[in-house]
């Protein structure tokens, strides 16, 4: 991506996002506050860990969604601002767990809080703030919404070890690249919009519509996410470029790029990811390597099929200007540059 098609994307990107937070603005104003009381603790660590976490600058994607899909199938109660909250802690939850697992230093341009505070602080305060998530749900009042969530919070765990049984492993067929994928990602966004059209009882179609937008979005967030690692701006992405790399994770466009290289560098992939010895160097090699094979153009063709089955979902629902932000949503997505 040139310099000037990356600017142009960001623009487009945080343009379309930040009319989404505009448009919800009162909605997603309650979050925050209902997230910053649940950060609360008697605690002192646990309370300023999680504030640290919580409010460090992130897209709030997931909660939109939550509230996004509720108010569209027309919603008039509170429950989706508690639901939205209780979305968002477990999502900085699996954050919090994951940079210790992955041993990161860096989320979103400033020092992880396990770098900040340890390893085990970061794992407890994770835990505490699942609990904050399901405590929230209860807001719903609905056996379906706690279903619906604590089956999300299961099958994320089970993708990140899903993750780590295939590190290094460039045998992993892409099924199983695209089932983390799921299980990591996707299934969140899903659940988000799921939940906000269950409360507004929206009927099973558009329930199920509504699933399949988040979960097509999902998917093509991390398939982006997954790209972006190789071929992203490093001051626009807000963590180091090659973080996948270093920790041999195995993602769609190395997938590709080893599928196509020849055998030289295929000795490279093998010696670097599967064998886990590296140099400083060879992660400019590798990023050389990726572009190359046009793993970064192929990933991206693969995440927008995701983002056109999300754009048909939406298909059911009647026109409307948040039905115009949620497909605007999609653009954000698939030309993001961070």
């Amino acid at each position: 991506m040139s310099a000037s098609l990356a600017s142009s994307a960001t623009n487009t990107s945080t343009n379309a996002l930040t009319d989404l937070k505009e448009y919800l603005s009162a909605d997603i104003g309650q979050v925050d506050a209902c997230m910053l009381k649940m950060a609360g603790s008697y605690v002192p660590l646990v309370s300023d860990l999680s504030k640290y976490t919580m409010f460090a600058g992130g897209k709030r994607l997931r909660p939109l969604l939550c509230l996004a899909a509720a108010r569209l199938c027309g919603y008039q109660g509170d429950a989706h601002i508690d639901l939205a909250a209780s979305v968002e802690c477990m999502h900085t939850a699996t954050l919090l767990h994951d940079d210790v697992v992955d041993g990161s230093l860096m989320r979103r341009g400033r020092a992880t809080a396990n770098d900040q505070w340890g390893n085990k602080e970061s794992v407890l305060v994770g835990d505490f703030l699942l609990g904050r998530a399901f405590d929230l749900m209860k807001a719903a009042r609905s056996l379906q919404v706690y279903e619906i969530l604590s089956h999300a919070s299961m099958v994320i765990s089970e993708g990140e070890v899903l993750q780590l049984t295939v590190q290094g492993d460039l045998s992993v067929p892409r099924e199983t690249y695209f089932k983390v994928v799921e299980a990591k990602t996707s299934v969140l966004f899903a659940a988000a919009c799921q939940v906000g059209a269950v409360i507004a009882d929206a009927g099973d179609k558009k329930i199920e519509a509504l699933r399949q937008y988040g979960y097509y979005l999902g998917m093509a967030f991390q398939i982006i996410d997954d790209t972006l690692d190789y071929a992203a701006d490093v001051n626009a992405l807000g963590k180091r470029i090659g973080d996948d790399f270093r920790e041999g994770k195995v993602t769609l466009p190395l997938l590709i790029a080893y599928e196509t290289a020849s055998q030289e560098d295929q000795a490279f992939w093998q010696r670097t990811i599967t064998k886990g010895e590296q140099t400083e160097s060879d992660i400019i090699t590798a990023i050389e390597l990726i572009k190359h094979t046009g793993a970064v153009e192929a990933s991206m063709a693969v995440a927008n099929q995701f983002i056109e089955k999300a754009r048909d979902s939406l298909t059911l629902f009647d026109h409307s200007e948040l039905k115009d932000k949620l497909i605007a949503v999609l653009d954000f997505v698939i030309r993001r540059s961070f």
